[in-house]
């Protein structure tokens, strides 16, 4: 994206809008099998349970309401946004190799074995989600948009969809984050004539030959472009808000247990969730070493303004680039569950396990401390095993 000298703030962030519209590639070769779904917005059907989202955490949650006895279509609904099987892991570009994907771990029920660690994660991953849906029948509608979740007169949820509107007494929203990339504001962001992109919209290093990049954000993300783009840019710039931690040795169970504990203080207090790098560090390996030695990884702390032409510093140190590369995150997509006012004014959901504590109809999983994909799975069975005791239970739930 190129912006003019003079473009208002306001034109800036709808082409920054455009740009982060949803990439809905397929694989190469892989059709969709047809869905039935019906197109009228006003078609109403009934479930005990609606699923939203079809990545790691809305397939667990799946699984394990299929385990306990819930048929789907009938008892339960999967609506899954996306073009194909794969959740955020088919838009991921091409060199994130499976062989470079931190901490997969297997959906509940089914391992992944034999993947080849030099072929696109994307492509693994996408083929082991599809495999795991057809294996146990999970019946995933897609694409099917949900746009937002009610309260309806009944005390059921009213969940309205591109595909119709379902009337649920529980709700597991597993929306992730791929949809809400986070750019920061910077003074003279709009003045910068060179490009910026986000991690969503990046497909790989070879579109940065011969350019000047300045990558913004200390996560794993930053790093793997890093690593990526200095063989083929002409310079490399590293900007961090805080400078880096590097994790040695294994991530062990007890340093699993702290982390998660640190995230879900956070959530309870109603505060948006923390990144899982903020809370684990960053991975010390071999490639990683290596970037630190050859100053790859030379971190620098965050600039103060964007120029037209690069960055500066507060003490007037600058960097010409031509590509500005946001590697700074993702916030939790859960516009949808605005009506439902589950907000706390510390601007999250106050979650309890997995239970929205504003609502004991509706479960975020992939939120806060299950945001691994461990820790979906986990989070799966225990919201599963909460909606199984409401439903059991013979009062309405009040609205």
């Amino acid at each position: 994206m190129k912006t003019g000298r003079g473009t208002s703030a306001s034109v800036l962030t709808c082409e920054l809008r455009r740009e982060l519209r949803p990439h809905r590639r397929l694989r190469p070769g892989k059709i969709p099998a047809p869905s039935p779904v019906s197109r009228s917005v006003n078609e109403l059907r009934e479930a005990e349970v609606v699923v939203i989202g079809a990545g790691q955490a809305g397939l667990s949650s799946a699984y394990h309401l299929r385990r306990t006895g819930f048929e789907p279509d009938r008892d339960f609904v999967v609506l899954d946004h996306s073009p194909a099987p794969g959740g955020a892991w088919q838009f991921r570009w091409p060199s994130l190799t499976y062989g470079k994907v931190h901490g997969m771990h297997a959906l509940p029920g089914m391992e992944l074995t034999d993947a080849d660690p030099a072929r696109p994660s994307a492509e693994v991953i996408g083929a082991y989600f599809d495999r795991y849906e057809r294996a146990f029948g999970l019946r995933v509608r897609r694409p099917v948009d949900v746009l937002a979740v009610r309260q309806d007169d009944g005390g059921r949820l009213s969940v309205e969809t591109s595909a119709g509107t379902w009337s649920t007494r529980a709700l597991i929203n597993a929306t992730g984050t791929w949809d809400r990339p986070f750019w920061p504001r910077y003074p003279g962001q709009e003045t910068f004539l060179g490009r910026q992109l986000h991690t969503a919209q990046y497909a790989g290093p070879e579109e940065f030959a011969g350019k000047r990049v300045v990558v913004v954000g200390g996560g794993a993300s930053g790093t793997q472009h890093l690593l990526e783009l200095a063989p083929y840019a002409a310079a490399t710039t590293w900007v961090t808000r805080r400078p880096p931690v590097f994790r040695e040795g294994p991530f062990d169970q007890e340093a699993g247990r702290e982390a998660v504990a640190r995230v879900e203080e956070r959530v309870r207090r109603g505060l948006p969730p923390r990144s899982v790098v903020s809370v684990t560090g960053l991975p010390l390996n071999d490639a990683v070493r290596q970037g630190l030695a050859d100053g790859v990884l030379d971190r620098q702390p965050m600039f103060e303004r964007i120029t037209p032409d690069g960055v500066e510093w507060s003490d007037g140190r600058r960097v010409a680039a031509d590509v500005i590369l946001w590697a700074t995150g993702f916030r939790a997509a859960l516009d949808h569950l605005t009506p439902l006012r589950l907000r706390e004014p510390g601007g999250g959901i106050r979650v309890e396990g997995t239970r929205a504590v504003a609502d004991p109809r509706v479960h975020l999983v992939g939120y806060g401390p299950s945001a691994s994909t461990v820790g979906a799975n986990r989070a799966g069975r225990s919201a599963v095993r909460d909606i199984r005791r409401l439903l059991s239970e013979e009062q309405p739930v009040a609205a």
